[in-house]
């Protein structure tokens, strides 16, 4: 399966403050930066537009919208969506955006190009299949680990289907330069999560942070060694339930900042989190987020890769 490899980076988060949702919450967040932090939630709307809002973790939390692409997609169509990078600097254009997308049960390379007046060039606005299949995937994520000026060492993609399945495939540039998935190993069990987001990339494993159907918060480490055998630690046991998407950012060397997103209120909840260790992982809420979030698709939004170091959040 031919696959284009999604560019991936980390931008610097976090603060303090007090929120409903920490079963826990430490006092303080020994993660706390000394700079505000941010977190860049993107979205697809019903309507096929694109957005996306910076979240700072002031204390209270603050927002700030950026320029949102209309028509960019299928009005209704947009089930699930993996990360989606920009870069801005491409010659004779005033940028484009790329990344990954689920249109029913069909997964799509989703790229468009800006005019240099930063409007869409709509004659530049592709949809690339990958392949089909998808119909079942409750959850997608293309990570790349890339030791920056390095070629990039390697690139995954991961899937939740919603019988539990975990899967991971390697995707690598065949002798024609064409991506191709290989290397498929998969790993069963986690029937219970309701949705998922990718808080560590190293040159050995991955590592999402999960919440399931009953509240709890787990890490699902998935080690780069062959066959699949994730090592999965309770993070908190209750009250984590009511978020439909996460959306995580880097904060300094080993914090996380985490936004939960509650499709159904339409809230969200900013958490600072330090380096995950189970259930001596350290919280603190940060505050609610001054914003609505009623799309029905979010995904972490990034600039191009190569300009932030790895997550590294567990």
């Amino acid at each position: 399966m031919a696959v284009a490899a999604v560019k991936t980076m980390a931008i610097a988060l976090l603060v303090t403050g007090s929120v409903p949702g920490v079963a826990h919450a430490e006092a303080t967040a020994g993660t706390a930066a000394s700079a505000a932090c941010f977190v860049i939630p993107g979205s697809v709307t019903a309507g096929g537009d694109h957005t996306a809002t910076v979240v700072t973790a002031t204390s209270p939390p603050s927002v700030r919208a950026n320029p949102g692409f209309s028509d960019i997609y299928p009005a209704g169509q947009v089930r699930l969506s993996g990360m989606i990078a920009n870069d801005p600097d491409i010659t004779g254009t005033g940028g484009a955006f790329y990344g990954d997308v689920v249109l029913g049960s069909t997964m799509y390379a989703s790229t468009y190009y800006l005019l240099e007046n930063g409007e869409v060039d709509r004659s530049r606005v592709f949809l690339t299949r990958i392949g089909g299949g998808w119909g079942d995937a409750t959850f997608f994520e293309t990570t790349n680990y890339w030791a920056y000026p390095k070629p990039p060492a390697f690139t995954e993609q991961y899937s939740l289907r919603s019988n539990g399945t975990i899967t991971r495939w390697d995707v690598r540039a065949d002798s024609n330069g064409v991506s191709r998935w290989v290397n498929k190993q998969s790993a069963t069990g986690f029937a219970a999560v309701k949705t998922m987001a990718m808080i560590s990339q190293t040159a050995t494993y991955d590592t999402f942070l999960a919440t399931t159907h009953g509240g709890a918060l787990y890490t699902i480490r998935l080690p780069r060694t062959s066959p699949l055998k994730p090592v999965v630690k309770k993070v908190r046991s209750s009250t984590w339930q009511g978020f439909e998407s996460l959306v995580i950012e880097k904060c300094g060397q080993y914090g996380t900042l985490l936004l939960g997103i509650d499709k159904d209120t339409g809230s969200g909840y900013l958490y600072a989190v330090g380096h995950a260790n189970g259930t001596a992982t350290v919280i603190k809420g940060l505050g609610k987020v001054p914003a609505t979030f009623t799309d029905p698709v979010y995904f972490r939004h990034v600039l191009r890769i190569g300009d932030a170091p790895m997550l590294f959040g567990e």
